[in-house]
């Protein structure tokens, strides 16, 4: 029995696991194979035998002829093997006598091989002609598979020559056949038996080499299943290696010949592996975006507050000057935090990631914006969305990115901005997505942009009205949450006189 440590060593081990199931295997199919090849083998020696047997029986029914008184004769020189003659040879032939009242008179006439014995068949019954097969007990309490055949033989003249007496005899058992009312006439039981135990030595040899050969090849084919397993796990140990030599930072990606079954695997962990660096590139260039940007509020404020120790007039502009740089700081740092955030997001392409719906997020944007811009007669449209559109990707970066849309369009319309939101399914669905892309469409009815200026605002901090709130970091924080994911963001003329802003992002259906 396998103990508890050696189960879970052969749960724990893959080569443990294919090494067991090929060794049972192979016990099984071999012992099946061993079985019925012996099996084959001692029934096409025992067919073999009795064939042989049935012939002796043949030539015995040939050389038996019939005096005038019906009485059975058969000369003994006429028999060509010699193990008739000789005491307990192993081959025998008797002829017994059997009437119809059921007397019988056994050993009428037998071979010199059986000396003092005699063979006892079963008393079956046997057509005329009929040969039967028995297993029985031999001198010596040998065993013997003995053929027996019934002549029925009436009343005859005087011997026939031996070469005319075979025929007389089919003649006389086709009479008996055809004339089955005559039951006066005696009944012949003819046998002959032979000793099974050189056809048992035989089996017994046969099976003994085959069981030894059937061992030998189950240890070969053992050795060979080792070697396939070896080979076939190779792969895994240059695997492994390539592993080692990525975590002691000798590569920077799984390097290797690998076999075509680990190329889904490695592919998709060289796709983590990239993913893990462009975060942490991201994460560097945005630390480093960051502090500059920060440095230079802080160099402004230092400067100012030297300059206010010793000017009057400049300690007068100090409190303006203080809150217009901690503005542009706080901007910056909202802009890092957002890029930020989208960089960590799980729903990033080549990341399992969550999804969220459209609509209740769009129906909450629109009631915030509605108080927000409640000073302005605006009519806020968003039609009827599609419940069972989703984003493929995380809730607050699409409210991030669509809030910063439908706030821009509401600062420059004039009475409406609408909102469309669709799916397209098929091959335009974007990288990492399900296969279809999520639309947004925020149209306004405000002045527009001209075509010439409109790739400027996407740049983070520009404006193009100043007499509007706002740090021009709106558009600019949306296209890059879009392409972190894998989106797009178009500007273009709206149907309604204004700016049509068009975001593609991954997009599900719940």
């Amino acid at each position: 029995m396998i103990g508890r440590e050696g189960r879970q060593a052969l749960q724990n081990s893959l080569r443990a696991r294919l090494l067991v199931a090929t060794l049972v295997a192979l016990l099984v199919a071999l012992l099946l194979a061993g079985v019925l090849l012996a099996g084959l083998f001692r029934d096409h020696v025992r067919q073999q035998f009795a064939t042989l047997l049935t012939a002796q029986l043949d030539q015995l029914t040939a050389r038996l002829t019939f005096d005038a008184a019906g009485q059975p004769r058969l000369d003994p020189a006429g028999l060509s093997d010699p193990r008739w003659s000789r005491p307990y040879s192993g081959l025998y032939w008797q002829v017994d006598q059997a009437s119809h009242d059921g007397a019988a008179r056994r050993g009428l006439l037998r071979s010199r091989s059986l000396w003092d014995t005699e063979l006892q068949a079963p008393a079956d019954p046997i057509g005329d002609g009929a040969v039967h097969l028995h297993e029985v007990a031999g001198p010596g309490g040998t065993r013997l598979l003995l053929a027996e055949r019934s002549l029925r033989q009436g009343r005859a003249e005087p011997a026939e020559p031996a070469a005319a007496a075979h025929k007389a005899h089919k003649a006389d058992a086709a009479a008996a056949a055809d004339a089955p009312g005559d039951t006066g006439a005696p009944v012949w039981r003819l046998m002959v038996a032979a000793d099974l135990a050189e056809t048992e030595q035989a089996v017994d040899h046969f099976a003994g080499t085959l069981a030894a050969s059937l061992a030998a090849l189950l240890l070969l084919l053992c050795l060979a299943a080792l070697a396939q397993v070896q080979v076939g796990l190779a792969p895994l140990r240059a695997l492994q290696r390539a592993l080692a030599a990525l975590h002691a930072g000798r590569t920077a990606r799984l390097v290797g010949p690998f076999p075509q079954e680990l190329q889904p695997l490695v592919a998709d962990f060289d796709a983590v592996l990239d993913r893990h660096a462009q975060v942490v590139a991201r994460a560097r260039a945005q630390a480093g975006d960051l502090a500059h940007a920060v440095k230079t509020p802080l160099a402004v404020l230092a400067q100012a507050a030297q300059a206010a120790r010793h000017d009057p007039q400049a300690a007068a502009e100090l409190p303006a000057l203080i809150e217009q740089q901690v503005a542009l700081a706080r901007g910056q740092v909202e802009r890092q935090l957002a890029r930020a955030r989208a960089a960590a997001a799980p729903g990033l392409p080549g990341l399992p990631g969550s999804r969220c719906t459209v609509a209740p997020l769009l129906e909450g944007l629109l009631r915030v914006m509605a108080r927000v811009h409640a000073e302005r007669p605006l009519r806020l449209d968003a039609g009827a969305p599609d419940p069972g559109i989703a984003f493929a990707g995380d809730a607050q970066d699409l409210q991030e990115m669509l809030g910063n849309l439908l706030d821009n369009a509401c600062k420059w319309a004039r009475q409406q901005v609408s909102v469309q939101v669709r799916l397209e399914p098929g091959p335009t669905g974007l990288a990492g997505s399900t296969g279809a892309t999520l639309l947004l469409q925020v149209d306004d009815d405000g002045p527009g942009i001209a075509a010439e200026r409109r790739e400027a605002v996407l740049t983070r901090g520009t404006r193009l009205d100043e007499s509007v709130p706002g740090s021009g970091l709106g558009l600019s924080i949306v296209q890059e949450l879009a392409q972190l994911y894998g989106g797009q963001l178009e500007l273009a003329p709206s149907p309604a006189g204004g700016l049509r802003v068009t975001l593609r992002l991954p997009g599900a259906r719940v």
